[in-house]
C-alpha cells in the first residue's frame, strides 16, 4: 500500500496498448496493411482513432458503419494480429519510457498489479511476456473475457474484484477516452497518461490525475515510494533496465572502479541500459569492448563485482563525447584538472546539442580530489559555452545542468598492464578449451525419459542447453580491471534530485566539512605514505604500513598535526574526525593492491600552495600549530621525484629538471612556470622562505643518509 496524492492505494490496474506500450501507432499501421491486403484499401483514420479503447465487437461495428456491413473487420483484425506479432517478435515491444521503474516501485512497495486490456488474451500475454513485464501482474483481464468492452466499466470491476479490493482503492491507468470513461464509471482512481488522442476536456476532467506521459507519473511515484538504503557489497544490481544511457567521463580507477558500480546500482529499482565510458587508453578500450564486461575486485572481502552493459569510446572521439553529453541521463566525471580544461569545449558542445534538441536536465556527478571540484568543472564549461552561444542561451543551458559537489571515501586502483595481459591470456585459453569441449558433444539432451517429448521441442531444448553452456563459458571470460575498497557511499551536497535518488549517495547540508576533512586529513597523508614507503623499497601502501617508520609518520600526521588543525579551524568536524582517522588508517594497512607509484604520482600537483600538504600546513599555521611531519612529507615528495622513482611521470621529470639547474628546492616549490595552462600555484619565495628552508634541511638530511637511518618520525613521535 502507498499513499498517493492523499489516497490510500492498494492496487494499480493498467491498460496495455497506448498506456504501457507504444503500440497504438504500430496497430494503426498493421490494420491499414491488413485492410489493404484483404479488402483492397486501407481502413479510414477516423475508424482507427475512434476505435481506441473499444472492445473488438464495438470496433467492428464502428468500422462497418464507415465501410459497409460487408467490411471483413474480423478477418482484417486477425491478419493485423499476425503482422503485429511478427513485428514484435523481430523488434520487441515498444515499451513506454519510465514503465519499468513505475512497475518496480509499485510492486516493491506492496501494491497489487493488474492488466485490464481490450486485446485478446493470446495477444496480451505474448506482448506482456515479450516486454518482460508479465511477472509484475497478479491478474490479467482481457477483452475476449468480458461481455461489454470499454467504455463500459465491466473490465475494471472484474479486475478489482479479482484482487479482492473495492475500485476506490485502485489506481486505474489509461490513455484513451473510452478507457478513462470506463475507469471513472467503475469508481476507481483514474490516472490519465496521454497518448495519440487526448480525451475531450469533459472526459479528461473525470481523471483523478492526468499526465502528459509516463515520466510524470513516475515522478509523483518517486515522492511516495521508499528510498532504498545503501546496498550490501554482495547485493546484485537491479535486474530491470530503465532504458537510459549514462556516461563515465574518465574511465580510470575512480571512474571504472567506483563510478561504474554506483551508476549500476542506480536507485535500486532499475539500472541504466548502457554505461558509456570515455578513455584515452586504447588497451583498456580494446579489453572492455572485446569482453563486453569487466570486474571490480574487493580484496578485503574476496568478492568480484561484474559490470556489464558497458562500452568504451576514445577520449579523442569528439562526435562520441558530444553525443554522450547530449543524450545521457547522468554523467560521472573523474578527470585530472588539465584534462577537464581540455575536454570542457566538447562537454559544452554536447550541452548545446542537448539544449537545441529539447533535452532535459543533466547531472554531472564529479569525483575530483579538489575542494569545490564541481565548481571548477562548472567554471570551465561556462567559459567554453561563452565561445559557442550567446549569453542568454548559455545561461539557459547552465540552468538545467547540475554539478553537485561530492566527497568520496573509496580508494580504487587499476591493475598493471602486464597483470591484465596475463589474466586475459588465461581467461581466453579457458574459454577456447570449453568451446572445444562443447563442440564435440553431440548427444541430444532429453527433457524427460519417462514422458516422450515432441521431436521439435526436443531439438529446441538441445539447442537451449548448448546455448546455456556456451553462455556459462562466455561468462567466465571476465577480466578484473580494478581493485577497490568496500566503502561504497559518495557524499553529495543536497539539491540535485537525480543524484539524490542514487542508492549510494549520502546527503549533506554542508559538503564543505566533508571536503575539508578528506582533502586535508587523507589526501596529503596518502601521498606522503606512498612516497615514504616507495623510498624505503616497498611496492604497495599496505606493505609500507608494516614498517614502523611509515606507520609512525602516518599516525603523527593524522593525530598530532592535521586533526588538531582541522578542529581549530572547524569545530563542527569533531564528530567526523575520529572515525575518519580510524577508517583511513585501516585502509592504508589493508592496501596491498594500492601501489606506491600510483598514489605518489604527479608530485607537483600534490605540492601546490593550497592543495593537500601545503594546504594543511597553511591551516595549521593559522592556529599557531607546528607541522614538522608535514614538512618532512614534502621533502619525501621531492626526493621521490629526484630519485627517478617513476620514469614515465612527467611531473617527476619536471622536478628533476628544475632542481638540477641550481640544486635549490625553492626553484621547485616556488616555480612560477606554466602548469596546465596557468602559472604554477607554488610557494612564495620571500614570504615562505623559512618554510622552504626547513623542507630543504629535511631533504638534505635524507639525501645524505642511507634509508636505513630514515627513522626521524619515530623520534619525533616519541619527542612529541
Amino acid at each position: 500500500m502507498i499513499t498517493f496524492k492523499n489516497k490510500q492505494v492498494f492496487a494499480a490496474i493498467f491498460d496495455m496498448d497506448g498506456t504501457m506500450f507504444d503500440t497504438e501507432r504500430l496497430r494503426f499501421e498493421t490494420i491499414r496493411q491488413a485492410s489493404s491486403e484483404i479488402h483492397g484499401y486501407p481502413i479510414a483514420d477516423a475508424v482507427l482513432i475512434g476505435s481506441l479503447g473499444l472492445s473488438a465487437a464495438r470496433a467492428e461495428a464502428l468500422a462497418q458503419s464507415h465501410h459497409g456491413a460487408d467490411y471483413p473487420y474480423d478477418a482484417i483484425r486477425r491478419r493485423a494480429d499476425e503482422i503485429e506479432l511478427a513485428h514484435v517478435r523481430q523488434h520487441g515491444v515498444p515499451v513506454k519510457a519510465g514503465l519499468y521503474e513505475v512497475l518496480e516501485r509499485l510492486k516493491r512497495n506492496g501494491v497489487l498489479l493488474a492488466v485490464a486490456t481490450s486485446s485478446r488474451r493470446a495477444i496480451a500475454e505474448e506482448f506482456l511476456i515479450t516486454a518482460n513485464v508479465f511477472k509484475y501482474f497478479d491478474i490479467t483481464v482481457c477483452g475476449d473475457e468480458v461481455a461489454r468492452g470499454k467504455p463500459h466499466p465491466e473490465i475494471f470491476h472484474r479486475a478489482a474484484a479479482e484482487l479482492n479490493l473495492p475500485p476506490e482503492q485502485c489506481l486505474m491507468v489509461e490513455d484513451s477516452e473510452n478507457g478513462l470513461t470506463a475507469a471513472a464509471e467503475a469508481g476507481g482512481l483514474p490516472v490519465l497518461i496521454e497518448d495519440i488522442k487526448p480525451p475531450r476536456p469533459a472526459v479528461a476532467a473525470r481523471a483523478f490525475i492526468a499526465y502528459g506521459g509516463m515520466p510524470g507519473f513516475l515522478d509523483d511515484l518517486r515522492a511516495c515510494t521508499a528510498i532504498l538504503p545503501a546496498p550490501a557489497l554482495t547485493e546484485p544490481f537491479p535486474a530491470m533496465s530503465n532504458g537510459e544511457t549514462v556516461g563515465i567521463h574518465g574511465f580510470g580507477a575512480m571512474g571504472g572502479g567506483y563510478l561504474a558500480q554506483i551508476l549500476s546500482h542506480w536507485d535500486g529499482y532499475t539500472r541504466p541500459a548502457e554505461i558509456v565510458g570515455i578513455t584515452g587508453d586504447g588497451f583498456l578500450r580494446e579489453l572492455v569492448n572485446s569482453f563486453g564486461r569487466y570486474a571490480i575486485r574487493y580484496p578485503a572481502e574476496a568478492h568480484d563485482q561484474t559490470i556489464d552493459n558497458i562500452r568504451l569510446i576514445d577520449a579523442a572521439d569528439e562526435a562520441g563525447i558530444v553525443a554522450l553529453y547530449s543524450q545521457a541521463a547522468m554523467i560521472g566525471l573523474s578527470l585530472p584538472e588539465a584534462a577537464i580544461r581540455q575536454q570542457a569545449p566538447l562537454m559544452a558542445r554536447g550541452l548545446v546539442a542537448r539544449h537545441q534538441a529539447g533535452g532535459g536536465p543533466l547531472s554531472v556527478l564529479t569525483i575530483l580530489n579538489k575542494l569545490s571540484g564541481a565548481r571548477f568543472v562548472q567554471a570551465q564549461v561556462v567559459k567554453a559555452l561563452a565561445r559557442l552561444v550567446p549569453a542568454d542561451q548559455a545561461q539557459a543551458i547552465m540552468a538545467k545542468t547540475h554539478f553537485p559537489e561530492t566527497v568520496v571515501n573509496r580508494m580504487a586502483s587499476r591493475l598493471p598492464r602486464d597483470a591484465l595481459l596475463r589474466q586475459a591470456r588465461i581467461k581466453l585459453d579457458l574459454f577456447a578449451a570449453q568451446s572445444r569441449d562443447l563442440a564435440v558433444e553431440s548427444a541430444p539432451a532429453r527433457l524427460s525419459a519417462a514422458a516422450p517429448v515432441p521431436p521439435r521441442l526436443d531439438r529446441r531444448a538441445d539447442e537451449m542447453r548448448q546455448a546455456a553452456q556456451m553462455a556459462t563459458a562466455v561468462g567466465q571470460v571476465n577480466l578484473v580491471l580494478f581493485h577497490s575498497e568496500a566503502d561504497m557511499a559518495v557524499y553529495v551536497e543536497k539539491g540535485c534530485a537525480p543524484v539524490e535518488r542514487l542508492r549510494q549517495t549520502h546527503l549533506l547540508d554542508d559538503i564543505a566539512l566533508a571536503q575539508t576533512v578528506k582533502n586535508r586529513l587523507w589526501n596529503g597523508t596518502h601521498a606522503i605514505a606512498a612516497w615514504y614507503a616507495h623510498l624505503l623499497g616497498y611496492r604497495t601502501i599496505g606493505q609500507g604500513m608494516g614498517d614502523a617508520r611509515v606507520a609512525a609518520l602516518v599516525d603523527r600526521l593524522l593525530k598530532s598535526e592535521i586533526q588538531p588543525a582541522l578542529l581549530a579551524e572547524a569545530p563542527a568536524t569533531a564528530s567526523l574526525l575520529p572515525g575518519a582517522v580510524e577508517a583511513f588508517t585501516h585502509r592504508c594497512r589493508m592496501a596491498f593492491k594500492d601501489t606506491c607509484l600510483r598514489v605518489g604520482r604527479d608530485p607537483l600537483r600534490k605540492l601546490q600552495r593550497r592543495e593537500r600538504i601545503f594546504g594543511a600546513i597553511d591551516l595549521a599555521a593559522r592556529h599557531g600549530l607546528r607541522t614538522e611531519a608535514l614538512e618532512y612529507g614534502a621533502a619525501l615528495g621531492l626526493l621521490f621525484a629526484l630519485r627517478d622513482s617513476s620514469p614515465t611521470d612527467k611531473e617527476c621529470a619536471q622536478i628533476r629538471q628544475l632542481f638540477e639547474a641550481r640544486g635549490q628546492i625553492a626553484d621547485v616549490l616556488a616555480w612560477p612556470g606554466p602548469y596546465n595552462g596557468q602559472p604554477y600555484p607554488g610557494l612564495d619565495p620571500l614570504r615562505d622562505r623559512p618554510l622552504i628552508a626547513r623542507i630543504e634541511d629535511h631533504l638534505r638530511r635524507l639525501m645524505a643518509q642511507d634509508s636505513q637511518h630514515w627513522d626521524w618520525p619515530l623520534h619525533a613521535a616519541t619527542d612529541g
